[in-house]
């Protein structure tokens, strides 16, 4: 019993569930990339190394972000009974739990030089950890804030590729991270509406809080848009098949339901919106397209 209520505090500590958002989209990028090899696939080991950065580099943000809002996260009422702040986690522990995720992450990404002669990963793991930090403080600054948070979700699938075939990396990569960055920078929009007050009260620069909700709203619709004609040209500078297509428009029918359950003036399904509907979107364009690169293309 001890061990199970262990793990899901630091479940809820480090948002394990929410690895459902980009772990999909690395390992999109990850048999793309793996079509170089001679097989047309990712080796067992390439996979095995890719999960535990993957699972790694969560870990870090999630960790360093909790401490990092530690006090912020006190005064606020939506985040008052998070581990970090009630002391079933301790600050000692949390930086314990820290350093050893960016160990595992520098020890997954040596991998890939010792097991697939591809530095890369190693040359890049202590810039990805400053991005993965830096996002913490992002909102204190500037109200791209969201689009930062985006940008450090959105690099897995770029990483992956590198990690996999650096020398085939191009625009395919790129119009995926893109779509991620988008997709990841418009939901944040949405979920840092619940927080309005409380940002405003601290100081933070929200969008929500900078531009109100109605007008953040707006803001995270055209992230969304962006992201449908990123995802579409993906597809067809990849020239996937009708899998992945079908994908697509069930992403779009998902983001504009996502987009339709929340108002200004009813914030009662954000949740709904936040988890339940991208990790629809993310599962099923991840599986539908894996699917359309292994059987059809």
């Amino acid at each position: 019993m001890g061990i199970a209520r262990t793990t899901r505090t630091w479940g809820e500590m480090i948002k394990f569930s929410h690895s459902v958002f980009a772990l999909p989209f690395a390992l999109i990028a990850t048999f793309l990339a793996a079509r170089s090899n001679s097989s047309g696939l990712p080796t067992l080991v390439q996979l095995s190394l890719i999960l535990v950065c993957m699972i790694a580099a969560r870990s870090f943000a999630m960790t360093f972000n909790r401490i990092a809002d530690r006090a912020i996260d006190a005064r606020n009422p939506r985040t008052q009974s998070r581990p970090l702040v009630t002391g079933r986690i301790t600050p000692a522990q949390a930086w314990i739990f820290l350093v050893a995720s960016a160990l595992i992450l520098v020890a997954a990404c040596a991998g890939f030089s010792i097991f697939c002669s591809n530095p890369w990963p190693l040359y890049l793991c202590l810039p990805t950890l400053a991005l993965l930090a830096a996002y913490s403080y992002m909102k204190r600054v500037t109200t791209l804030a969201h689009f930062v948070l985006g940008l450090a979700i959105a690099f897995a699938p770029t990483a992956a590729w590198i990690a996999i075939s650096p020398k085939t990396l191009g625009l395919p990569a790129i119009l995926l991270t893109g779509c991620v960055l988008f997709w990841i920078a418009g939901f944040d929009i949405i979920y840092a509406c619940q927080d309005f007050d409380a940002d405003r009260r601290e100081g933070l620069k929200s969008v929500p809080a900078r531009l109100g909700i109605a007008r953040a709203l707006w803001v995270s619709r055209a992230c969304h848009v962006l992201t449908v004609g990123l995802l579409t040209a993906f597809g067809l500078v990849v020239g996937l098949d009708w899998l992945f297509w079908a994908a697509a428009g069930v992403t779009a029918v998902l983001l504009v339901a996502e987009q339709s359950v929340v108002r200004p003036t009813d914030l009662s399904r954000v949740n709904l919106a936040f988890f339940t509907l991208n990790g629809c979107v993310s599962v099923v364009l991840g599986l539908a397209t894996i699917a359309d690169i292994l059987w059809l293309g």
